[in-house]
């Protein structure tokens, strides 16, 4: 009996939740170093969560299997929360008992976000739990949120100031709200696992009681993240598998705007973003990026070219910024925000090598505007424009935007989805757009002169700086 009883301490993985029974250096599992960290075994947790167990929430040992036949959904279930982008990242809305953990830097606006749903939408009742700020700090950061002719919605935001996992599951299921909000769940913890909270067993075991309550009773729940340094969420991996949706918060906290990407969604796309703007009173939607992330200075600055860029399935125009400068000192600097310094460093030497613009004793900063992050090579084109515009010190026509790939040989390479950058292009007024020769189909030939835009081809470098630099010395 006092065998049985006595309480095993195994050491897992971080990274992938395998467990092992002494300390290792790499994970057998996955292979990753430094990543083992010591808990409870799951007999353990088991036995010393044994008086919980008796106390299910609806009762586990009555659960049955059922026939998929016999299964009914309801295709309008889902709950609309106000916020468009939101809903659009996830899918048209929240889903009943479903889990959503949403990660990001700090500062970055993930509690501004959760506490704004409730206080935007209409009839949304929110058990608002905050394991890091007191019911009064709360209150006080509401006050800024909400906006003239919305102090109503307060009634429908209730504040619960816990970390006790038992606690939050036993008010949850007594208010029964629309939706559950955690902020965050590295601050709950539970009294059956003996560990320090935040730790990897306490985040995981609160996850899982949360989503079994999830589940159960139908309360979708909206789990707020930390991240580690390296940009991944704080605690184990598999509480991105337990969960349904994971969305990142991403941007630069010294900027305005704001990126939410879904990077896991079980009742959406994942190609999709949400694009933000932190003001004074919470965060804005954007529903039309590209009008901020265009050039809104109306004369001709040369080293200014504008890109099209398509992040998920949402395609937009960005300004992309090039100085180049004699080095002051003999050793030129490269210097890219926004934007990969290795492509850069590449895209130079191509001009260099292919092309004959000697660029190896100048400096070439790059910027790209709005805080923005470009992953996407057609801005390629437009990183190319940018940097002989700046060199011959010559304007780009405000009217003209750029979607192409450069490759290694100097020559300009197709890229996908070219009729909805086109479109955009044209829905935004731009009079020209340059793309690769070789991405002109049939169909797209036949449907360019109904979007009011002229499509200029090009096949190499030496073509575009015929078409764009014909006064060029």
């Amino acid at each position: 009996m006092a065998s049985s009883s006595k309480i095993k301490t195994v050491w897992y993985c971080t990274s992938c939740g395998n467990e092992t029974s002494k300390w290792m250096g790499r994970c057998p599992a996955c292979g990753e170093w430094n990543t083992m960290k010591e808990g409870l075994s799951r007999d353990s947790r088991a036995s010393s969560a044994a008086p919980s167990r008796d106390r299910s929430l609806i009762g586990l040992s009555e659960a049955r299997p059922t026939a998929l036949k016999d299964i009914s959904v309801d295709q309008d279930s889902r709950i609309l929360i106000g916020n468009k982008e939101v809903e659009r990242i996830l899918g048209g809305g929240i889903v009943p008992g479903s889990m959503i953990l949403l990660g990001g830097e700090p500062g970055i606006g993930k509690s501004t976000l959760a506490l704004q749903l409730p206080l935007r939408s209409k009839g949304l009742r929110t058990l608002y739990v905050s394991g890091e700020e007191s019911p009064r700090q709360i209150k006080l950061r509401a006050m800024r949120l909400l906006r003239p002719g919305e102090g109503d919605n307060e009634d429908n935001c209730t504040i619960l100031g816990e970390t006790q996992v038992d606690n939050i599951i036993r008010c949850a299921l007594e208010l029964h709200p629309d939706l559950l909000v955690v902020d965050s769940i590295q601050t709950i913890y539970s009294e059956n696992i003996d560990s320090a909270a935040s730790s990897v067993t306490q985040v995981r075991e609160c996850a899982a009681a949360l989503l079994r309550m999830a589940k159960e009773s139908g309360i979708p729940v909206i789990l707020i993240g930390h991240i580690t340094k390296d940009g991944a969420i704080a605690g184990p991996k598999v509480l991105e598998h337990i969960v349904d949706v994971v969305l990142q918060f991403e941007g630069d906290t010294r900027h305005s705007h704001r990126i939410l990407r879904s990077i896991k969604n079980r009742f959406g796309s994942t190609a999709e973003i949400a694009i933000f703007e932190m003001t004074g009173t919470g965060l804005r939607e954007v529903e039309n990026p590209s009008e901020i992330l265009t050039p809104m200075h109306q004369e001709n600055l040369s080293g200014v070219a504008v890109g099209s860029m398509v992040d998920g399935s949402r395609p937009f125009l960005i300004e992309i910024q090039a100085l180049v400068s004699t080095a002051a000192y003999g050793m030129p600097q490269r210097s890219a925000t926004g934007y990969d310094a290795r492509r850069l460093n590449m895209l130079l030497a191509v001009l260099e090598k292919r092309a004959g613009f000697k660029l190896s004793a100048k400096d070439v900063f790059l910027n790209v505007a709005g805080g923005m992050r470009v992953g996407d090579t057609a801005c390629d084109l437009a990183v190319v424009v940018a940097v002989l515009s700046s060199t011959f010190d010559l304007a780009v026509s405000p009217g003209i935007c750029f979607a192409a790939e450069v490759g290694l040989s100097g020559e300009i390479r197709p890229v996908g989805r070219i009729e909805a950058r086109i479109s955009e292009a044209a829905r935004l007024g731009y009079r020209e757009i340059y793309i690769s020769s070789y991405n002109l189909s049939e169909d797209l030939r036949r449907s360019i002169p109904s979007t009011g835009i002229r499509v200029v081809e090009v096949s190499d470098i030496a073509a575009l700086c015929r078409s764009l630099f014909k006064n060029a010395q």
